[in-house]
């Protein structure tokens, strides 16, 4: 076991015994752990909401700007180049605009992939859509297939609580997080798509085989994986077990981390069963007074709110102890944090890695690249970065 390996298993099962130390019904404390190594790969961007690894090496940025950037490698000091694209009816207005993106699993022969925008029609924001492209061979531009899925709800005015995070889950189905878009009614809506984790069939957007609510009179119903959601920016698949786990964010307090059960309610209703009008962000973010069988987070944030986003696995031997934890980026924390957690999925220990301290600013996507790396961006606004983090 080499140095900086050893260093790493030492503060984690530091961690575990800080946690074991919890009382029943309490969640794990967050803890500091090292050895971690960031570097740059590039800079330039503005706000880059999601990844997608080419097979030659390259790197795909979707920003919330409505623009798409090619990253010449995953090296530092690579070369960032702009895809022509028409991204004319991107509503990039507040938490919207073109945000996440997700690779088809057969890119290498299609040159395929998703992505998930707030779409504006005459200047005035219509819906939420995922959109699918294909990439030029020579990465300089992409071309509009089609419309895969429209009518995600929008916030009125702006891009408030927006979403919106496509995955691929273990059996081929996409993974959709979306936000209610800061309406009341829409997360306990099921014919609605605010407030939800959808799971769509990945070539007709319609609802996967097998999805719970499948039996359903309403289109929108049968693609529902599970609702009750506030806005969830995180989705991930733990490797070798299909569990899904998202990041979702609270409103003053108790950002979560959900491991979701399909067709289950996670509490968030801001109508009061239809009693109010206005968007009650008073209430518990898994009420479980109202909806007794919601379904509780493996972990929240507490008395305050970190603006957790995207969620990953770490996968690997060179990650020795860390190998399998949960990644999720934190936007208002600016941090990572690191979950470790059990074959059933409950949380064991949390760890925030020294490392960051604030030192990158706002955090947003996370994607574990085909090296083993993990790849995060900043969410600053200006000179935004694409990091590599490897074990030191």
């Amino acid at each position: 076991m080499t140095g900086p390996v050893r260093r790493t298993v030492a503060l984690l099962l530091a961690a575990t015994l800080l946690s074991a130390c919890s009382t029943d019904g309490q969640l794990p404390p967050t803890t500091s752990a090292s050895g971690l190594r960031i570097e740059t790969v590039a800079g330039g961007l503005e706000h880059g909401w999601d990844l997608g690894f080419l097979p030659d090496g390259k790197v795909l940025v979707s920003e919330r700007r409505g623009r798409l950037s090619l990253v010449s490698s995953t090296q530092p000091g690579a070369q960032v180049s702009q895809v022509r694209a028409d991204f004319g009816d991107v509503l990039a207005a507040g938490e919207g605009g073109l945000m996440g993106m997700v690779l088809e699993p057969d890119f290498a022969q299609t040159r395929q992939f998703i992505t998930c925008q707030t779409y504006q029609e005459n200047g005035a924001g219509k819906d939420v859509r995922l959109i699918r492209w294909r990439l030029a061979p020579d990465g300089a531009s992409a071309e509009r297939v089609g419309v895969l899925l429209s009518g995600l709800p929008i916030a009125r005015g702006g891009g408030r609580h927006s979403g919106c995070r496509p995955t691929i889950a273990a059996d081929g189905a996409l993974l959709v997080g979306t936000g209610d878009s800061a309406i009341a009614a829409n997360p306990q809506d099921r014919a609605g798509l605010g407030g939800k984790v959808l799971r769509l069939d990945l070539r007709t957007g319609g609802p996967a085989k097998g999805n719970p609510f499948a039996a359903a009179a309403n289109a929108n119903e049968q693609r529902i994986y599970s609702y009750g959601h506030r806005n969830v920016q995180g989705v991930a698949v733990r490797p070798g077990s299909g569990q899904v786990f998202t990041a979702e964010h609270g409103p003053d307090q108790n950002d979560e981390v959900n491991l979701i059960a399909p067709g289950r309610n996670y509490g968030w209703d801001p109508s009061r069963g239809g009693a109010e009008d206005s968007y009650d962000e008073s209430v518990p973010m898994t009420d479980l007074e109202r909806f007794p069988d919601a379904v509780p987070a493996i972990w929240e944030s507490g008395d305050t709110t970190e603006a957790i986003c995207a969620a990953a696995f770490l996968t690997g031997s060179q990650w020795g102890e860390l190998d399998g934890a949960l990644v999720v980026t934190a936007l208002k924390g600016a941090k990572v944090l690191l979950y470790k957690l059990d074959a059933e999925g409950k949380v064991q220990s949390v760890t925030t890695p020294p490392e960051f301290n604030t030192a990158y600013g706002r955090l947003r996507a996370a994607r574990t690249g085909p090296d083993g790396a993990l790849y995060v961006t900043t969410s600053n606004g200006d000179d935004d970065k694409l990091l590599k983090i490897t074990p030191a």
